[in-house]
């Protein structure tokens, strides 16, 4: 298992990709059981009143969350190219530009 994490000003999202061997959560819209990777991660997006207040930049605004986004992959590259891109998109909803999302990769220590 791994965790992409993406942070930029005081919000951080993160997101967790399943290896093989390993079993990822299962619940309605989650991807085939035949993928190797899959990638479990919410999405979010601006809103004008609710969701949750969040401070990015000089910027002090609300986000609420979609479901979780689970999606299959054949391999690791793929998986993590589409993880980085998926929390990339997330802050570019936010408008936040792509050079201020900070990305990181790490397999937790309990795993």
């Amino acid at each position: 298992m791994l965790l992409v994490s993406g942070t930029a000003g005081e919000a951080g999202l993160t997101g967790t990709l399943y290896e093989p061997g390993e079993a990822p959560p299962s619940y309605r819209g989650a991807p085939e059981e035949g993928s190797p990777y899959v990638w479990v991660c919410d999405a979010f997006y601006e809103v004008e009143s609710g969701g949750k207040p969040q401070t990015i930049g000089d910027r002090d605004l609300r986000v609420a969350f979609e479901s979780p986004a689970p999606r299959g992959f054949p391999d690791q590259t793929a998986a993590l190219s589409a993880a980085k891109d998926h929390i990339r998109t997330q802050f570019a909803r936010l408008g936040v530009p792509e050079r201020e999302v900070d990305i990181t990769v790490e397999q937790p220590a309990d795993a």
